[in-house]
Protein backbone atom coordinates (compact mmCIF):
# COMPACT_ATOMS: atom_id res chain seq x y z
CA UNK A 1 0.00 0.00 0.00
CA UNK A 2 1.14 3.51 -0.87
CA UNK A 3 -0.71 6.39 0.78
CA UNK A 4 -0.33 10.03 -0.26
CA UNK A 5 -1.47 12.49 2.43
CA UNK A 6 -1.80 16.13 1.40
CA UNK A 7 -2.30 19.02 3.81
CA UNK A 8 -2.59 22.71 3.00
CA UNK A 9 -0.51 23.87 5.99
CA UNK A 10 2.28 22.32 8.08
CA UNK A 11 -0.04 21.05 10.88
CA UNK A 12 -3.11 19.97 8.89
CA UNK A 13 -2.09 16.36 8.33
CA UNK A 14 -1.52 15.96 12.06
CA UNK A 15 -4.86 17.45 13.12
CA UNK A 16 -7.17 15.86 10.57
CA UNK A 17 -5.71 12.47 9.58
CA UNK A 18 -2.59 11.52 11.57
CA UNK A 19 -4.30 8.74 13.54
CA UNK A 20 -5.30 7.02 10.31
CA UNK A 21 -1.80 7.44 8.90
CA UNK A 22 -0.39 5.88 12.07
CA UNK A 23 -2.75 2.95 11.51
CA UNK A 24 -1.46 2.63 7.96
CA UNK A 25 2.13 2.75 9.22
CA UNK A 26 1.36 -0.07 11.66
CA UNK A 27 0.16 -2.12 8.69
CA UNK A 28 3.43 -1.50 6.85
CA UNK A 29 2.11 1.00 4.29
CA UNK A 30 4.46 3.38 2.51
CA UNK A 31 3.50 6.95 3.44
CA UNK A 32 4.16 10.19 1.58
CA UNK A 33 3.26 13.55 3.15
CA UNK A 34 2.94 16.66 0.98
CA UNK A 35 2.40 20.13 2.44
CA UNK A 36 1.10 22.64 -0.08
CA UNK A 37 1.94 26.03 1.48
CA UNK A 38 4.89 27.43 3.40
CA UNK A 39 2.79 28.29 6.48
CA UNK A 40 4.31 31.77 6.62
CA UNK A 41 1.04 33.43 7.71
CA UNK A 42 0.44 31.07 10.63
CA UNK A 43 1.65 33.49 13.28
CA UNK A 44 3.33 36.82 13.98
CA UNK A 45 6.85 38.00 13.28
CA UNK A 46 9.09 37.54 10.27
CA UNK A 47 7.27 35.36 7.69
CA UNK A 48 10.46 33.76 6.37
CA UNK A 49 11.59 32.79 9.86
CA UNK A 50 8.14 31.41 10.64
CA UNK A 51 8.12 29.39 7.43
CA UNK A 52 11.49 27.85 8.37
CA UNK A 53 10.28 27.04 11.88
CA UNK A 54 7.08 25.46 10.63
CA UNK A 55 9.02 23.35 8.16
CA UNK A 56 11.14 22.05 11.05
CA UNK A 57 8.02 21.33 13.11
CA UNK A 58 6.36 19.47 10.24
CA UNK A 59 9.49 17.38 9.72
CA UNK A 60 9.58 16.50 13.42
CA UNK A 61 5.93 15.45 13.40
CA UNK A 62 6.21 13.38 10.23
CA UNK A 63 9.38 11.78 11.57
CA UNK A 64 7.30 10.09 14.26
CA UNK A 65 6.10 7.79 11.47
CA UNK A 66 9.45 7.67 9.70
CA UNK A 67 8.33 10.06 6.96
CA UNK A 68 10.23 12.95 5.38
CA UNK A 69 7.53 15.39 4.23
CA UNK A 70 7.49 17.04 0.81
CA UNK A 71 7.15 20.84 0.88
CA UNK A 72 5.50 22.34 -2.19
CA UNK A 73 6.10 25.88 -0.79
CA UNK A 74 3.19 27.74 -2.36
CA UNK A 75 2.33 31.03 -0.57
CA UNK A 76 0.27 30.61 2.58
CA UNK A 77 -3.21 32.10 2.29
CA UNK A 78 -3.10 32.44 -1.51
CA UNK A 79 -3.46 28.87 -2.75
CA UNK A 80 -5.33 28.59 -6.05
CA UNK A 81 -6.12 25.45 -8.01
CA UNK A 82 -4.60 26.93 -11.17
CA UNK A 83 -2.63 25.21 -13.92
CA UNK A 84 0.74 25.65 -12.19
CA UNK A 85 -0.45 24.11 -8.92
CA UNK A 86 -2.28 21.24 -10.63
CA UNK A 87 0.84 20.48 -12.69
CA UNK A 88 2.87 20.09 -9.47
CA UNK A 89 0.22 17.81 -7.98
CA UNK A 90 0.04 15.69 -11.14
CA UNK A 91 3.81 15.27 -11.11
CA UNK A 92 3.65 14.20 -7.46
CA UNK A 93 0.96 11.61 -8.19
CA UNK A 94 2.95 10.26 -11.15
CA UNK A 95 6.07 9.96 -8.99
CA UNK A 96 4.49 8.42 -5.89
CA UNK A 97 1.92 6.20 -7.67
CA UNK A 98 -0.27 6.01 -4.56
CA UNK A 99 -3.09 3.54 -4.03
CA UNK A 100 -5.03 6.25 -2.18
CA UNK A 101 -4.76 10.02 -1.73
CA UNK A 102 -6.13 11.71 1.40
CA UNK A 103 -6.71 15.45 1.59
CA UNK A 104 -9.11 18.14 2.80
CA UNK A 105 -12.82 18.22 2.10
CA UNK A 106 -13.81 20.51 -0.79
CA UNK A 107 -15.89 22.72 1.51
CA UNK A 108 -13.60 22.97 4.55
CA UNK A 109 -13.29 26.24 6.44
CA UNK A 110 -10.04 27.58 4.96
CA UNK A 111 -9.61 28.76 1.38
CA UNK A 112 -6.25 26.99 1.11
CA UNK A 113 -7.92 23.73 2.18
CA UNK A 114 -10.60 24.12 -0.48
CA UNK A 115 -8.06 24.99 -3.19
CA UNK A 116 -5.92 21.96 -2.33
CA UNK A 117 -8.97 19.72 -2.38
CA UNK A 118 -9.96 20.99 -5.81
CA UNK A 119 -6.43 20.64 -7.11
CA UNK A 120 -6.04 17.08 -5.86
CA UNK A 121 -9.39 16.07 -7.35
CA UNK A 122 -8.32 17.35 -10.77
CA UNK A 123 -4.78 15.97 -10.55
CA UNK A 124 -5.96 12.53 -9.40
CA UNK A 125 -8.11 11.98 -12.51
CA UNK A 126 -8.04 8.25 -13.36
CA UNK A 127 -4.81 7.69 -11.43
CA UNK A 128 -5.90 7.39 -7.79
CA UNK A 129 -9.04 7.54 -5.62
CA UNK A 130 -9.31 10.56 -3.32
CA UNK A 131 -10.54 10.38 0.27
CA UNK A 132 -11.61 13.58 2.06
CA UNK A 133 -10.73 14.16 5.71
CA UNK A 134 -13.11 15.57 8.30
CA UNK A 135 -13.66 19.32 8.43
CA UNK A 136 -12.80 21.57 11.37
CA UNK A 137 -15.37 20.80 14.04
CA UNK A 138 -17.12 18.47 11.61
CA UNK A 139 -19.05 21.42 10.20
CA UNK A 140 -21.05 20.46 7.12
CA UNK A 141 -19.36 17.06 6.94
CA UNK A 142 -21.24 13.79 6.36
CA UNK A 143 -18.84 10.86 6.82
CA UNK A 144 -19.01 7.73 4.73
CA UNK A 145 -16.08 5.92 6.39
CA UNK A 146 -14.53 5.78 9.86
CA UNK A 147 -11.11 4.58 11.03
CA UNK A 148 -10.43 3.34 14.54
CA UNK A 149 -7.54 5.35 16.04
CA UNK A 150 -7.89 4.57 19.75
CA UNK A 151 -4.48 2.87 19.82
CA UNK A 152 -2.87 5.69 17.83
CA UNK A 153 -4.07 8.70 19.80
CA UNK A 154 -0.85 9.20 21.77
CA UNK A 155 1.29 9.51 18.64
CA UNK A 156 -1.30 11.79 17.02
CA UNK A 157 -1.27 14.10 20.05
CA UNK A 158 2.53 14.06 20.03
CA UNK A 159 2.54 14.99 16.34
CA UNK A 160 0.19 17.93 16.91
CA UNK A 161 2.34 19.09 19.84
CA UNK A 162 5.38 19.13 17.55
CA UNK A 163 3.89 22.34 16.12
CA UNK A 164 4.76 24.52 19.11
CA UNK A 165 4.49 27.71 17.07
CA UNK A 166 0.74 27.09 16.72
CA UNK A 167 -0.26 26.82 20.37
CA UNK A 168 -0.94 23.11 19.93
CA UNK A 169 -2.87 22.28 23.11
CA UNK A 170 -5.94 23.94 21.65
CA UNK A 171 -5.78 21.66 18.63
CA UNK A 172 -5.06 18.56 20.72
CA UNK A 173 -8.19 19.28 22.74
CA UNK A 174 -10.37 19.96 19.71
CA UNK A 175 -9.09 16.93 17.83
CA UNK A 176 -9.79 14.62 20.74
CA UNK A 177 -13.33 15.95 21.16
CA UNK A 178 -13.97 15.42 17.47
CA UNK A 179 -12.45 11.94 17.46
CA UNK A 180 -14.53 10.97 20.51
CA UNK A 181 -17.67 12.19 18.78
CA UNK A 182 -16.91 10.30 15.57
CA UNK A 183 -16.34 7.09 17.57
CA UNK A 184 -19.62 7.75 19.37
CA UNK A 185 -21.40 7.86 16.03
CA UNK A 186 -20.24 4.26 15.60
CA UNK A 187 -21.52 3.32 19.09
CA UNK A 188 -17.97 3.16 20.33
CA UNK A 189 -17.01 2.56 23.94
CA UNK A 190 -16.34 5.47 26.28
CA UNK A 191 -12.62 5.43 25.47
CA UNK A 192 -12.95 4.88 21.72
CA UNK A 193 -11.58 7.35 19.17
CA UNK A 194 -12.12 7.50 15.41
CA UNK A 195 -11.31 9.72 12.46
CA UNK A 196 -14.02 10.29 9.88
CA UNK A 197 -13.73 10.57 6.11
CA UNK A 198 -15.93 10.98 3.07
CA UNK A 199 -15.50 9.22 -0.24
CA UNK A 200 -17.34 10.29 -3.37
CA UNK A 201 -17.28 7.42 -5.89
CA UNK A 202 -15.74 8.58 -9.14
CA UNK A 203 -15.16 6.28 -12.11
CA UNK A 204 -13.33 3.95 -12.03
CA UNK A 205 -13.11 4.03 -8.22
CA UNK A 206 -16.46 2.93 -6.81
CA UNK A 207 -15.51 1.27 -3.53
CA UNK A 208 -12.39 1.84 -1.39
CA UNK A 209 -13.24 -0.15 1.74
CA UNK A 210 -10.42 -2.61 1.07
CA UNK A 211 -7.94 0.28 1.07
CA UNK A 212 -8.75 1.53 4.59
CA UNK A 213 -7.53 0.49 8.04
CA UNK A 214 -10.17 -1.12 10.29
CA UNK A 215 -13.26 0.84 11.24
CA UNK A 216 -14.52 0.88 14.85
CA UNK A 217 -16.00 -2.52 15.75
CA UNK A 218 -19.76 -2.86 15.48
CA UNK A 219 -21.43 -3.14 18.89
CA UNK A 220 -25.05 -4.18 19.27
CA UNK A 221 -27.51 -1.58 20.53
CA UNK A 222 -29.41 -2.87 23.54
CA UNK A 223 -32.50 -1.45 25.19
CA UNK A 224 -31.90 0.54 28.35
CA UNK A 225 -33.29 -1.07 31.50
CA UNK A 226 -34.57 2.37 32.50
CA UNK A 227 -35.81 4.00 29.29
CA UNK A 228 -36.22 7.76 29.35
CA UNK A 229 -39.78 9.03 29.70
Amino acid sequence: MKILALGAHPDDIEIFMFGTLAAYAAQGAELTFAIATDGAKGGKGDPKALARLRREEAAKAAGLLGVEPRFLDFPDGALIADAAFIAVLKALVREVKPDLAITHAPYDYHGDHRALSDGVRIAASFAVPVLHADTLGGTGFSPTHYVEISHHWDIKAKAIRAHQSQGPEHYVHRARLQNEFRAGQCNGTASALAEAFRFEPTFPFADIRALLPPAPPIRPVTASPNPAG
